[in-house]
């Protein structure tokens, strides 16, 4: 069977890569904006996302494509003037496009890589997301992914491509980057954190666990045409989260007695609302459907896949010839690409 990955020097896009190659059963090729050094792997360098964007070539002979590239970033810029129509020129127009390239060239199966950011920014105590409730996106970048998901639906209704979504919480694992990061470089210097009164439960997923997942989705049957959430199966309080963290760098977390309402307004006040939602917010999902249809567990636990991030973290800062707290030069990465 020949897959095609989008977005394959990504995070995610990575690590499905290492997976598939890793199965003889797939023959494996891959799209992305920046070679990835891989030997022996059919590569086609796309320097845009576009609704113009040809993949004739890429999509030869292939039976199952996996998008994960998206814009997951703007420039301040954009972010000033229509930061939707920027997401909306990648993610949905670019996506559009591909899908009926796609489905014109054979392709038999589409699995799009989206967000739980599509269900909602958060949930209430005991009340997690389903897979099947409205939508309820609430910033640019979500507003995309629902109306690329929308628009992949209407194409697999027009085509007959079957379209597999999944929708991802946070995602880590080693090599991740941004707030997950920061968090294990605060560990790792014993800075106190103001978050030891937060009572919330957010789901998290391993990087390995979202991999088997859609590997899992690439050709199950009762997959086709189906919306799914996924997770480690094992929801977290923020303080618990920075204790299992610290538990695995051996720096145990020091977490004070803060409470959420001054946090809340100290970010509000900082113009970062979505940092505190995140850090002071609940946000669970439900896989029962996942687990039902697919006959899916998550095939890794979490305080294993916490261990092998902070381990290729530390191996990381040891290679590093600047202090680990350095800002790296070159600005914000725009695309998952």
């Amino acid at each position: 069977m020949k897959i095609l990955v989008t977005g394959a020097s990504g995070f995610l896009g990575t690590g499905l890569l290492s997976r598939l190659l890793s199965d003889s059963a797939y023959e494996v090729a891959i799209a992305s904006r920046r070679p990835s050094g891989r030997v022996g792997v059919e590569e086609f360098l796309v320097a845009d996302l576009k609704r113009d964007t040809s993949w004739a070539v890429a999509l030869a002979r292939v039976e199952v494509l996996v998008h994960t590239a998206a814009r997951v970033h703007i420039r301040a810029e954009d972010e000033a003037s229509d930061p939707l129509a920027v997401y909306r020129a990648v993610n949905v127009e670019g996506t559009l496009n591909l899908a009926q390239q796609a489905a014109s060239a054979g392709v038999r199966r589409f699995v799009f890589v989206s967000s739980i950011k599509v269900n909602g920014e958060s949930t209430e105590p005991g009340c997690p997301f389903s897979a099947d409730d409205p939508p309820n996106p609430g910033d640019p970048y979500s507003i995309s992914k629902m109306e690329a998901e929308q628009q992949l639906r209407a194409v697999a209704s027009r085509t007959g491509m079957e379209v597999v979504i999944v929708r991802p919480p946070l995602v880590y694992g080693p090599g991740v980057k941004a707030n997950f990061l920061s968090m294990m470089r605060w560990l790792g210097h014993s800075i106190p954190m103001p978050f030891g009164l937060i009572q919330n439960q957010r789901s998290l997923v391993a990087l390995d666990n979202l991999v088997d997942l859609i590997v899992r989705c690439i050709d199950h049957p009762a997959a086709a045409n189906q919306t799914f959430l996924v997770s480690d199966g094992d929801d977290v309080s923020t303080p618990e989260l920075f204790r299992r963290l610290g538990e695995a760098l051996g720096n145990p977390a020091i977490l004070l007695p803060v409470p959420s309402v001054w946090l809340t307004v100290s970010a509000r006040l900082l113009g970062q609302p979505g940092l505190a939602q995140r850090l002071c917010g609940s946000l669970q999902v439900d896989i029962s459907k996942t687990r039902a249809m697919l006959g899916w567990e998550p095939p890794c636990s979490m305080q294993d896949e916490l261990q092998k991030t902070v381990e290729a973290f530390r191996g990381e800062a040891r290679a590093c010839t600047v202090p680990v707290l350095s800002r790296r030069s070159g600005g914000r990465r725009w695309y998952d690409w």
